[in-house]
């Protein structure tokens, strides 16, 4: 596993942040964490990417302990926040370029790792322009790029889409995507869009500083959530069947098939699921 997290605790004086969690990233996969806010998910993060210190428990970035090795872990780690920390006065090649710095890259060497992130962005048309005249999109690459400029091994996103509208959010999933299958980056996101979720390898949903579930998204689907079958009848009668699989709906229909006009199945969804898990 490329990320190994066992009985993880941060206790804030007598409040219990994150609460002995155990969960565990493949290398290459797309990885989601869950929880709304406040249910531990960027203290957790927080921890994974060495910006704070686990009150007790194990945290561990291929296989090198977030404290005892936070230098090595930082240098495996890139991180998208919410909040862009890039000079808004600097051109998107010259913010870049200070970051490419900050990692001890000079001259040729330096040169070369901006002008590989252009490209794997695709911010080639907009490299001279100032950070603060982007659209959200071209912001979200250019943090993005900033981000790869030091070749991480992982890529941290935290709400990576929030804010965009929903022709940008899939452009910059496509990047995302892209950067996970073509070259093998672990991506490790964070999202309230249920539907991103739902492209994930794997999801781990936390609530109230506890792990709630993990799985596939089609697992956690089949077992916290229900398929709702929809009849209407040539009386004009509607009936609205909850069911736990799409088989079930046969049952319903069989018996009353001469005297239906429509069926519609409507899937159990991640925002189902969600909400089950935290008693809604």
């Amino acid at each position: 596993m490329f990320i190994e997290v066992k009985n993880l605790k941060k206790n804030y004086g007598d409040v219990a942040a994150v609460k002995g969690i155990d969960f565990a990233v493949e290398k290459g996969s797309l990885f989601s964490f869950l929880g709304t806010n406040g249910a531990g998910k960027s203290t957790t993060i927080s921890i994974l990417t060495t910006l704070i210190k686990p009150t007790s428990g194990t945290a561990k970035v291929a296989g090198f302990d977030v404290v005892k090795d936070a230098e090595r872990v930082r240098t495996l780690i890139g991180i998208v926040f919410q909040e862009s920390i890039l000079d808004k006065d600097l051109t998107v090649q010259e913010n870049l370029e200070v970051r490419g710095s900050l990692y001890g890259y000079k001259g040729e060497q330096l040169n070369a790792a901006v002008k590989r992130v252009i490209e794997l962005t695709q911010l080639e048309e907009i490299a001279k322009r100032r950070y603060k005249t982007l659209s959200g999109g071209q912001k979200r690459r250019t943090d993005i790029a900033r981000a790869l400029i030091h070749t991480p091994e992982i890529l941290f996103l935290d709400e990576p889409t929030t804010g965009l509208d929903p022709k940008t959010r899939q452009d910059v999933w496509q990047l995302i995507t892209d950067l996970q299958q073509t070259h093998g980056m672990t991506i490790f996101l964070t999202t309230h869009y249920m539907e991103e979720a739902a492209n994930s390898d794997q999801i781990v949903i936390i609530h109230k500083g506890e792990i709630k579930a993990v799985g596939t998204p089609e697992s956690l689907k089949e077992k916290y959530s229900t398929d709702t079958l929809k009849l209407t009848l040539n009386t004009g009668e509607r009936q609205i069947i909850p069911i736990k699989k799409t088989t079930d709906a046969f049952a319903h229909i069989d018996p009353i098939k001469d005297t239906i006009d429509h069926i519609e199945i409507i899937s159990g969804t991640l925002d189902d699921v969600f909400l089950t898990l935290r008693g809604e």
